[in-house]
């Protein structure tokens, strides 16, 4: 998502500043008179082309990362993209009756922006590549099969470090000859779902003979249903696979299917509100945070914050940060209250926890004790909006319908907390969760954050 947003700024900010350029060079001093003359402000038209340079990489899937394997794709997509940005604008021009404008200006345009577009992206995701060859910001990849194709697939994408995918295993399929596989392999195909609710699964390679093709549907249901993406390595003479983006991939042809595509730019979006957020609210609110740390510290003591392991986007585990507000033994104590229980399925609420401390009661009725969350939010392990984060332990009682939660990135509000905040039921806590997966727009995102703030005012936590 971080390399996403820097090449959506970087592709627009790099144009914008391309048309100035050429600009000033084509028509010197004179450039701010050239197009006045024709009612067209310099700086807005520099915007304009920059946004609109962005939104045809987008029509192209310029954005979708997770489809491209290899530069030469994106070049392909850059030129196809250049072709119809510049058709558009021709296209404008005419029918604004701006036929006056140089022509000159314009081939210079849209042969230096896609070099300068190329160069940029090139220069960003070698810097991620970089990250990713030192374990940062990786994604993992179960591979479906056992033979010749899954292994050479599974090398080949390993042997690029640059894409930060990780193979971390294979499954073997009914009818296929004996593994040739020298990675683990963790099972059967029939045990697919243990194995992505067991493990972090980002990807699936469905590397599979044409005689055993009958698996696919199957696999891509419940990684569709689970929000991963799946590479299918193929005979480049075999049919096409509908919703399938196709590129070749060191020799071999890959057909890729990324499932909520349709929400990309959406996601982009509640990432860029989540950092800007995030970095106003620690910075306004500094004041509450070190008053409210001084007054932990001094009335219950050490530790001031709260660290526990929670479960994030597709099983990742991550460190939530909170103000304590029990007592430090408390989670040594949980057997003693667990009579106090006020849930019914795999989580714990009770209002008379005797664990929580004076000050910890306030804090959670006015939820001040969720503010240090943002720094969470900040480093991209949640977010403002969505399902809550569980415990590992609860998600080990997780049926298998619950764990569709786990899809989307989890929240320090949610859907559940303004609709249903005293729930007893879990049950109704995911159908909630659930919900706001499948209806999720940055407008529900908006709604959410309204009805959580007189909750808040009116202290109605605990």
């Amino acid at each position: 998502m971080t390399l996403r947003l820097a090449l959506m700024l970087g592709d627009g900010v790099s144009a914008a500043a391309v048309f100035l350029i050429i600009s000033f060079i084509r028509f010197g001093d004179g450039a701010w008179l050239a197009f006045s003359r024709r009612g067209i402000d310099l700086r807005l038209a520099a915007i304009v082309f920059g946004v609109g340079w962005v939104i045809t990489l987008w029509y192209h899937g310029l954005y979708r990362l997770r489809v491209r394997l290899q530069l030469r794709t994106e070049a392909k997509d850059i030129a196809r993209s250049t072709v119809i940005f510049a058709a558009i604008t021709l296209a404008s021009l005419f029918v604004i009756h701006r036929d006056d404008v140089s022509r000159l200006f314009l081939l210079a345009i849209f042969v230096v922006q896609p070099l300068v577009t190329f160069v940029e992206r090139s220069f960003l995701r070698f810097a991620f590549s970089s990250l990713r060859r030192r374990g940062h910001n990786l994604r993992y990849m179960l591979v479906v099969g056992s033979g010749r194709l899954a292994q050479d697939f599974a090398d080949l994408v390993e042997a690029h470090p640059g894409l930060g995918i990780r193979v971390i295993g294979h499954l073997a399929v009914p009818g296929e000859e004996s593994p040739v596989v020298t990675r683990p392999l963790l099972g059967n195909v029939a045990d697919i779902e243990e194995i992505f609710h067991s493990n972090v699964v980002d990807e699936v390679a469905a590397c599979l003979a044409p005689a055993l093709a009958g698996h696919l549907e199957s696999i891509a249901a419940l990684a569709a249903e689970e929000g991963k993406t799946v590479r299918i390595p193929v005979d480049p003479h075999a049919g096409a696979i509908l919703n399938a983006r196709e590129e070749e991939f060191e020799g071999m042809l890959v057909r890729s299917l990324v499932h909520d595509g349709h929400r990309e730019v959406g996601l982009v979006i509640k990432r860029v509100i989540d950092i800007v957020a995030a970095t106003a609210g620690l910075i306004v609110l500094s004041p509450l945070l070190l008053a409210t740390a001084l007054v932990v510290r001094l009335r219950d003591g050490s530790p001031v914050f709260f660290r526990q392991t929670r479960v994030g986007l597709h099983g990742r585990p991550f460190t939530i940060i909170k103000f304590r507000s029990m007592a430090p033994d408390a989670e040594r104590r949980l057997e003693e209250v667990a009579h106090l229980n006020e849930r019914r399925g795999a989580a714990f609420k009770a209002t008379n926890d005797p664990r929580i401390t004076p000050v910890g009661r306030f804090l959670r009725k006015t939820s001040i004790d969720e503010l240090p969350q943002l720094w969470n939010v900040l480093r991209g392990e949640m977010s403002l909006v969505g399902p809550r984060p569980p415990l590992p332990s609860e998600v080990l009682e997780y049926d298998i319908w619950h764990r569709r939660r786990l899809s989307m990135k989890p929240g320090i509000t949610g859907l559940w907390q303004v609709e249903s905040r005293h729930e007893a039921s879990f049950d109704r806590w995911v159908e909630l969760d659930l919900s706001y997966i499948d209806r999720w727009t940055l407008w529900l995102d908006l709604s959410i954050l309204l009805r959580t703030m007189p909750s808040v005012l009116m202290a109605r936590g605990r």
